[in-house]
């Protein structure tokens, strides 16, 4: 039982690690981080997503997309329309730039995802991402969520 656990918490957090790891190397060139490279990706992916909508998407709590977004505004990544609307209701837009890297990193996005699923056929995959599906429900309802 014990190697099982151990077994299970590296693997879940060396994956998690590696996923930031890549997306902090992917995106040092504009000087983004992890959460910032979340919210362009569903922004750009969904148009027109509220921050409430980022919050759900990316399985992030509020101040951090928050920051990230206040980031992205700043830094000309994106626009809240309209400006009359509570910051947290209002939905978001990418501006041209932010389509512009939402584009590279959905394009990395897939390209990372045919890496790590090559050794897969996809009944195997199904069933990989079937089971996490079951472990995430499994957490949540053990966590009280």
């Amino acid at each position: 039982m014990e190697a099982r656990f151990e077994t299970f918490t590296v693997l879940i957090n060396r994956i998690s690690r590696n996923i930031r790891k890549i997306k902090n190397q992917e995106m040092a060139e504009y000087n983004l981080k992890s959460a910032h490279v979340s919210c362009l990706y569903y922004l750009y992916k969904e148009k027109g997503l509220t921050a409430t909508d980022l919050c759900e998407r990316c399985e992030e709590d509020k101040a951090t997309i928050s920051r990230a977004l206040d980031y992205l505004e700043i830094n000309d990544y994106l626009i809240r329309e309209p400006k009359d609307v509570k910051r947290y209701k209002s939905p978001l837009l990418l501006t041209e730039k932010g389509m512009e890297v939402g584009k590279k990193i959905s394009e990395k996005i897939d390209g990372v995802l045919d890496a790590i699923s090559s050794g897969l056929s996809e009944e195997d995959r199904v069933r990989f991402y079937r089971g996490l599906s079951v472990i995430s429900a499994s957490l949540d309802a053990v966590a009280g969520k």
